[in-house]
């Protein structure tokens, strides 16, 4: 089937000179500034409630400095979900405060710093910062998909991802019953010469997207549809409901065995 593919619309700016030098400079040094104040908040507030259980942990009263020893270390791991789990909520919400997301429909060329590059950038930071220390710990359980829901993916019932690599949520949109398998990458971006495009991606009810899979950008999928283990399904595709594809590029499996 013929991919489709919509209008993009052209982020270049004209840094040319002196002063667009400067400009991108201070774009930069803001973008970064600004993401690290962001971050460091989030993260700070995210190990409140875990430092609070610990002291109170320090503070119990043990007939010996072992016993005492032995009780904090028991702590450890309550302690770190608890961060892990208020890192996911605090840094979904705290993107929706300050407003970062992916740009739909774009291609930003990444020489130009255009400033929605910068802040799809620090958006992906902060993605990238709960799957570092939430997201295996988390992946595949409902807390998960809560933590793409609150960061801007449009989610039905039932839905499952059990993948770190999932990326752009705001440009996700997943039906019910929607299953992603380990190691999948979806996103709503690609680089192609030194290009940033995005595209939305739409998964329909009860599709499941095997193991070690990559969905690119602007990929419609039909209702109870199934991508095998290892595909490739090239950017702006659309998989017909009802069946079963594979390979790389996928091609429909189920037509050809009939």
């Amino acid at each position: 089937m013929p991919g489709w593919y919509p209008p993009l619309v052209d982020m270049r700016m004209d840094n040319s000179g002196v002063g667009g030098g400067v400009r991108k400079g201070w774009r930069i040094a803001w973008a970064v500034a600004s993401g690290l104040v962001v971050e460091s908040v989030v993260f700070g507030l995210s190990a409140v409630p875990g430092t609070v259980l610990w002291m109170w942990q320090f503070r119990l009263s043990a007939p010996s400095g072992w016993v005492r020893i032995a009780l904090l270390a028991a702590g450890f791991v309550p302690c770190y979900v608890v961060f892990a789990f208020c890192l996911m909520v605090l840094s979904a919400l705290s993107m929706r405060v300050v407003r970062w997301r992916t740009p739909a429909n774009v291609a930003m060329r990444i020489a130009d710093v255009p400033a929605p590059l910068l802040v799809w950038g620090r958006y992906l930071v902060s993605a990238h910062v709960v799957r570092l220390f939430a997201g295996t710990l988390f992946r595949a359980t409902p807390l998960w998909t809560l933590y793409h829901r609150l960061n801007g993916a449009r989610l039905g019932r039932r839905v499952y991802i059990n993948s770190l690599a999932v990326m752009d949520d705001n440009l996700l949109e997943f039906a019910d019953g929607v299953v992603i398998g380990a190691g999948v990458h979806l996103s709503g971006h690609t680089v192609e010469g030194g290009v940033v495009k995005t595209g939305p991606v739409r998964l329909g009810r009860n599709v499941t997207i095997g193991v070690g899979s990559v969905i690119g950008i602007g990929v419609q999928v039909g209702d109870d549809t199934e991508v095998g283990a290892l595909s490739v399904v090239p950017k702006h595709r659309r998989l017909e409901p009802n069946a079963v594809y594979g390979g790389v590029p996928v091609r429909r499996l189920d037509a050809e065995a009939s």
